[in-house]
C-alpha cells in the first residue's frame, strides 16, 4: 500500500499532516471526515452543494482539471478563491502527494 502525505492548514493556520492511502478510492472528503474534521459532505459527495469546499494552499496544480459541474457549484459560494476545489471531486492518488489544503466548507 503507498500512502501519500495530505497537509491540512487548520483555523489557527497551524499545519497537520496526515497520511493517506491511495488504494481505497477514497475522496479527500471521505478521507477528511474518516479523520474528524468537521465537513458536512451533505450531498454524499454529488458535487451538489459545496459543503466539502476546500482551498488548495499548495499542490493546485498537481490536480486534475476542474470540472464544468463542480466549477458551476464553486461558483455560487461567496468565499471561493482562484484555488478552491470541492474535496468530494478530488480522488486521493500519487498526484496530491504534499498537497495542502484548508477546509472552507459551512462544516467549519
Amino acid at each position: 500500500m503507498i500512502d501519500i502525505k495530505i497537509n491540512v492548514q487548520n483555523k489557527d493556520n497551524t499545519i497537520t499532516t496526515l497520511e493517506a492511502p491511495t488504494d481505497m478510492g477514497l475522496s479527500l472528503m471521505e478521507f477528511l471526515k474518516g479523520n474528524d474534521y468537521d465537513i458536512l459532505a451533505t450531498c454524499g459527495g454529488m458535487a451538489l452543494c459545496a459543503t466539502c469546499h476546500v482551498e488548495v494552499i499548495s499542490g493546485f496544480d498537481n490536480l486534475h482539471e476542474i470540472t464544468d459541474d463542480e466549477y458551476a457549484m464553486l461558483d455560487t459560494l461567496p468565499n471561493i478563491t482562484d484555488t478552491s476545489r470541492l474535496a468530494c471531486q478530488l480522488k486521493l492518488a500519487d498526484n496530491m502527494n504534499n498537497i495542502t489544503v484548508k477546509i472552507m466548507g459551512d462544516g467549519n
